[in-house]
């Protein structure tokens, strides 16, 4: 081929976890790898009632291209209020899942080889719309029990060039199962504004806490429009609906609408208005409710189970909610080298090196609780443990 393709591409790399994953297809391997809800709690009787209700409603009408649509967006706004974020629908824009969301405030806000600011382990997502991008990139630490360092963050603000975003993961990080405490949610938001730079609020998780108290988002503190809040509803609803949101300054909109157009035009209204069906139904409260109920179970099982087998070897962070645990091992084995043999034993988990946006971290690893039984959760860890003890 003679034609070339863009600087993108060339920086772009395909998510670590989608390959990993791929490799754990053996239908007998315990995977604690994947960020996935249970199969079990979906809700599929009746979204399928919700589908077939609005088709019968409203026929092509549902079928069509549409604007985005006004019940669900005032339905968010209403929500994101509960939350301490005071908005209206207008402010409300409707995205193809929080990834997307992110990847359209980096079309926003960055230009090839600015400087952004990111946890120095975060989600490969965060990877691919700042790095992926050119950006230029200021890490941060994130401690295990409060969340990202705000003095790391000023420090990074305050250096020439001003970056153009930071993104922070407030609640149940992905991956490292923790939570900015409330101070530093408030301490963000003013860091913004007194730096005057963009804040990117990832909150896909907040949703499904089982125990704690809820904070408000760093949303909730923000008096100058410098943080744009994204959710999603792949989490706490199913991840296949793939719609989720920003909540930006009112005069964002026109400049997010225009970027979103060069993808691909809008959501889907049929999925839309499937999904405000379902909440007009009184559907969501009892199913979130029993979405975090297993949750706690599960997650209850993954603390008993490594309390009982690695607590001479190994840390791990206690979520409140969430899908995420993240576990550092004290001896020096590399949970990366020790992958395919534990594909061997029959367990699965991601390592921890994978978020590492400066490399390192080859002693921790991911593991996820919500898509798996107690049983087989104290099964996995069983079997992870020999794979440890035998890589000593």
């Amino acid at each position: 081929m003679g034609f070339q393709l863009s600087h993108e591409v060339e920086r772009l790399k395909r998510s670590v976890l989608r390959e990993l994953l791929g490799l754990a297809v053996d239908p007998d391997i315990i995977s604690l790898a994947g960020g996935l809800p249970a199969n079990e709690n979906m809700p599929v009787e009746q979204f399928r009632s919700c589908l077939n209700a609005v088709l019968d409603r409203d026929g092509a009408k549902a079928m069509q291209y549409s604007p985005q649509y006004a019940p669900l967006r005032n339905w968010i706004a209403e929500y994101m209020t509960k939350m301490g974020v005071a908005c209206e629908g207008e402010q409300i824009f409707i995205t193809n899942g929080a990834q997307q969301g992110l990847a359209i405030l980096s079309r926003l806000l960055l230009d090839p080889g600015d400087p952004a600011v990111v946890e120095e382990i975060t989600f490969t997502g965060i990877h691919q719309i700042t790095l992926g991008r050119g950006a230029a990139l200021r890490a941060i630490p994130t401690d295990h029990s409060t969340g990202a360092d705000m003095q790391a963050l000023e420090a990074a603000f305050r250096q020439d060039p001003r970056p153009r975003f930071a993104v922070l993961i407030p609640d149940f990080h992905n991956p490292l199962g923790v939570s900015l405490s409330k101070e530093k949610r408030a301490r963000a938001a003013a860091l913004a504004e007194e730096y005057g730079v963009a804040v990117i609020e990832d909150d896909p998780y907040s949703a499904l806490r089982f125990s704690g108290d809820r904070s408000p988002p760093i949303k909730a503190f923000d008096n100058a429009g410098n943080v744009f809040y994204v959710g999603s509803f792949s989490k706490m609803l199913a991840p296949s609906i793939r719609l989720g949101w920003i909540v930006a300054a009112q005069e964002m909109l026109p400049a997010i609408t225009v970027i979103r157009e060069s993808f691909d035009l809008e959501s889907s209204t049929l999925t839309q208005r499937a999904v405000m069906e379902f909440f007009d139904r009184d559907l969501f409260e009892p199913y979130i409710a029993n979405l975090n109920a297993l949750n706690l179970e599960r997650s209850s099982a993954l603390m008993g189970a490594l309390e009982e087998h690695l607590s001479d070897v190994a840390t791990w962070t206690r979520p409140e909610g969430g899908l995420f645990s993240w576990v550092s091992l004290h001896n020096g084995v590399d949970t990366w080298d020790m992958f395919e043999a534990a594909l061997d034993q029959k367990v699965a988990y991601i390592p921890g090196a994978a978020f590492a946006v400066n490399g390192g971290h080859r002693n921790t690893m991911r593991l996820n609780f919500s898509n798996a039984t107690p049983a087989m959760i104290r099964e996995a860890i069983a079997r992870l443990t020999s794979v440890i003890q035998a890589t000593e």
